[in-house]
């Protein structure tokens, strides 16, 4: 749009150019000089002031342009489509949904124990089919504890029912902080296991236990 502004004006100056300079040939005529210089000076005025004119125009829009909200691209466009006003908003709503969650032996949330924390999300570039991509970091409290895997399955489920739409969830032990953290990492990133896993009463018990909301 302003790329048409400028041209528009561009022409209408280019047209008071035009009228100037048949003035002044008329005034190499001889009619009369004195009369015609001050009519050729009064056309260059008038060709001046729309001049000044199409500046101020352009100059004001390009305000407008900048005072609009911007517009999103990519990444940002996917997230606002899904009601997120930014990946660090994406981020805090994560984070809310997992710092509730119990720790399956003590009576803390694992906000409480540091095993997740808000530094530890991250929303990542989106898939080709343009999935939202989030990548979850826990540390668990102990280098061999044994429910590691648990508390990685309760993260996937309570993230996953929490979100009303798609989101492709990577979750991992942070790097150093477990004795068989690649392992773990496997188990929790595939979809036959933890299909399997929810299918076993005892352990969907738990992870329902861990995830529901304080009453």
């Amino acid at each position: 749009m302003l790329s048409y502004i400028k041209r528009k004006l561009s022409e209408s100056d280019g047209g008071g150019v035009s009228a100037s300079t048949t003035v002044t040939s008329s005034s190499c005529g001889g009619t009369s000089g004195s009369g015609s210089g001050s009519t050729s000076r009064g056309s260059i005025s008038s060709s001046g002031g729309r001049g000044n004119s199409a500046d101020e125009l352009v100059r004001k829009t390009s305000q407008m342009s900048m005072d609009d909200e911007a517009i999103a691209f990519g990444e940002d466009a996917l997230l606002h489509e899904l009601g997120y006003r930014n990946a660090t908003d994406l981020q805090e709503t994560i984070y809310d949904l997992l710092r509730g969650i119990r720790d399956p032996e003590k009576p803390c949330t694992l906000e409480d124990l540091n095993v997740i924390y808000e530094e530890g999300i991250f929303v990542m570039p989106p898939t080709r089919s343009n999935v939202s991509v989030v990548r979850i970091e826990f540390n668990p409290t102990v280098p061999h504890c044994s429910l590691a895997t648990l508390i990685g399955l309760c993260i996937r489920v309570k993230v996953e029912r929490g979100l009303p739409h798609n989101i492709k969830l990577d979750i991992y032990i942070k790097k150093g902080a477990h004795q068989t953290e690649e392992e773990i990492n496997k188990q929790i990133n595939d979809k036959e296991r933890i299909a399997a896993a929810m299918e076993n009463p005892n352990l969907r018990e738990l992870v329902e236990n861990c995830i529901k909301d304080e009453e």
